[in-house]
């Protein structure tokens, strides 16, 4: 079984997750004031179809939540993720 980590990287915006220590992909966001707006979500062709997507979605929304900010669902693929997964203490807002 794969080693999956997850980690905020605040110098590039963006949550990396990592397979076995390769980068796989990443969800960029923007914060303004108490709100985090992820943009995009990307997932490496080599590690697409292992579940990899909801992993980096849930991990860097849990965090982002834990951290007190409104997420804020640009990117389609977190805004699917959260229609069908429940993120404690999660406040979500609409994009303008």
């Amino acid at each position: 079984m794969a080693d999956t980590t997850v980690t905020r990287n605040e110098n590039e915006s963006r949550y990396d997750v990592h397979v076995d220590g390769e980068l796989a992909g990443f969800a960029l966001y923007e914060i303004d004031g108490d709100r985090a707006a992820f943009t995009h979500t990307e997932i490496f062709e080599t590690y697409q179809g292992g579940g990899i997507a909801g992993t980096l979605a849930g991990e860097a929304l849990a965090d982002t939540a834990s951290r007190g900010l409104t997420i804020v669902p640009v990117c389609p693929y977190i805004a699917r993720y959260l229609d069908r997964h429940e993120v404690e203490g999660a406040t979500v807002a609409p994009p303008r």
